[in-house]
């Protein structure tokens, strides 16, 4: 079998814990960004924001980037500071992880039924 190619695109996720009482501003601070990246960033294609089901106090970030050179030169910007600074300001704990990714795999397209009625 042949090792997986890269795909070129990058992931990027944050490991981060907000206590329960800053929640509310946490996700106020995250919608507040959140288009503005996904509308005004070179490379970003997607991210979510995920709860743990078992510890309401630990969260994930994801975002997929084109390429790990798009995030990393929007991280180094002065805007990027000031906009994420808000929602940062709830973390107790934060750690970031990036990842190239190797392989993907999705859902088949659905059929479509032919007949009639």
């Amino acid at each position: 079998m042949p090792a997986p190619t890269r795909t070129g695109r990058a992931r990027v996720v944050f490991l981060i814990r907000v206590e329960p009482d800053r929640t509310t501003e946490f996700l106020q601070a995250y919608e507040q960004i959140r288009h503005l990246v996904a509308d005004g960033v070179p490379g970003h294609v997607r991210d979510q924001v995920c709860q743990s089901s078992t510890d309401p106090a630990q969260w994930l970030i994801t975002s997929e980037w084109e390429r790990l050179e798009d995030f990393e030169a929007w991280e180094r910007t002065q805007d990027h500071r000031d906009l994420v600074r808000p929602m940062r300001a709830c973390f107790s704990e934060a750690r970031s992880l990036r990842f190239q990714i190797m392989a993907e795999t999705s859902a088949a397209e659905p059929l479509t039924s032919t007949k009639n009625g």
